[in-house]
Formats: structure tokens, sequence, C-alpha cells
């Protein structure tokens, strides 16, 4: 993974995200410390689990759901596809 500094970014921000789309992510540091990752997805189904990785009310959503299935008040598989195809 390449490592760049906030000014050489700002710099040279297409050559960066070319490069994260060829060569992978670039880390980028302001003070030596990381900031920010420039990270190409590879297709829209790789866009969209990098946006909700990173959505707080995704995050929640998922959480609530463990809980309920820890609790014992999940679905069976069976019946949700059941319940999906209906």
């Amino acid at each position: 993974m390449r490592v760049a500094s906030m000014a050489e970014v700002k710099a040279k921000l297409s050559a960066y995200v070319r490069e994260a789309g060829e060569s992978g992510p670039v880390l980028v540091t302001r003070n030596g410390k990381a900031v920010a990752v420039i990270v190409a997805p590879t297709d829209d189904d790789d866009l969209e689990c990098l946006l909700l990785s990173r959505s707080p009310r995704f995050r929640r959503l998922l959480e609530k759901s463990r809980r309920s299935i820890a609790a014992g008040q999940g679905q069976s598989h069976e019946a949700f596809w059941k319940k999906a195809k209906a």
C-alpha cells in the first residue's frame, strides 16, 4: 500500500486516484498520522459494501438485528425466504 502525505495528495490528486485504481489503496497521512485512505471500488457492489461498512445508521441496524437474533427473536432461513417470496 502506498503512503503519501496530505500535501503530496493535494498537489497530485488525480495521479493518486489513478494509482489507487491500478495498484490498490493509498494511505494519506498528515503529520505522520493516517487520516484517510483512497480506495477505488472494483464495481457497484464493491462501492455499496464500502459505503455501508462506514455508515453509522447501517451499523446500528446490524447491531439491533444481532441483538434480536441473540435474544431468540430471529426467523429461520426457511421462514425468511417463504415470507420474502410471498
